[in-house]
């Protein structure tokens, strides 16, 4: 059941905590809401899986595109922590949740007890950035779920495979089905968010992946990933060797998580948390 708490600044943020166990904090997509999980949660061992949509996103308030920052969402989840009172979690962190992850690592390190990368890492691939810039704040030119589900193997390249249910199941968790059309369930203030980010010289990430060190560490990558590249993830593994690693057949940017090998790696991953 989908909950409410407040964050530091007065938005009113959406949050789901379900189970008992190692408390696993799951960070969605730059777009997506606490739904981008809904795969994976059947695989699961036991253990407490909190989600949250993040601020502008789902069910959770607008505060604005200057609000819509990793930073700010880091101290999100830090506030949701604090609201459900736990110390520390492991974070599955997929594409955008990766980067408040890494952000987590470097200023709060003692709240988080591993990381799991699901398709990010400290260098974003640019053909994966340009892709985002075309759709991210439009609504889709497709007007009904069914009609979007057949589209995207056509505008999917990357993935194979995958089943028509599936696509139909991205298409309702992600956009609702209205009479003017398909709408996007996040504030189109995004785009303006997520371009003002990439306006001016390249961040160095790396030492946000270093500040890792010494906790468990996890990465799933979309074998086709226009995100991550097969380079940064190469440097990523020699730069920790003990990096739990699943390279996802048929898939671009990003893994859904059901798959074996990104199933096998999360079971891994959690081990090593608890």
């Amino acid at each position: 059941m989908t909950a409410f708490f407040t964050a530091p600044d007065g938005a009113r943020l959406a949050y789901r905590d379900e189970g008992e166990g190692l408390p696993v904090l799951c960070l969605s997509g730059l777009t997506r809401t606490m739904g981008d999980f809904d795969y994976m949660l059947p695989h699961l061992p036991p253990c407490r899986v909190i989600r949250m949509d993040y601020r502008g996103r789902g069910q959770s308030a607008w505060t604005g595109a200057g609000s819509y920052t990793v930073p700010v969402e880091a101290g999100d989840a830090l506030a949701l922590l604090d609201h459900l009172g736990v110390e520390r979690a492991a974070v599955i962190g997929t594409s955008r949740g990766g980067l408040i992850g890494m952000m987590l690592a470097a200023v709060a390190r003692p709240r988080l007890l591993g990381l799991l990368l699901n398709d990010v890492g400290p260098e974003i691939h640019r053909p994966g950035l340009e892709r985002i810039f075309d759709y991210v704040g439009r609504n889709p030119a497709a007007r009904t779920h069914a009609a979007l589900a057949a589209a995207l193997p056509g505008v999917m390249p990357g993935f194979a495979g995958v089943p028509a249910s599936r696509w139909l199941e991205e298409t309702r968790l992600h956009y609702s089905e209205t009479d003017q059309g398909l709408r996007i369930t996040y504030d189109p203030a995004l785009r303006d968010a997520f371009l003002s980010a990439f306006d001016g010289p390249p961040v160095d990430l790396w030492p946000l992946f270093d500040a890792c060190a010494g906790l468990p560490l996890a990465l799933v990558r979309g074998a086709n990933s226009d995100l991550l590249s097969q380079a940064t993830a190469d440097e990523m593994r020699r730069r920790r060797p003990d990096m739990l690693f699943a390279q996802v057949p048929d898939r671009a940017h990003i893994p859904f998580l059901d798959e074996p090998g990104a199933v096998a790696v999360i079971h891994e991953f959690l081990r090593a948390c608890a």
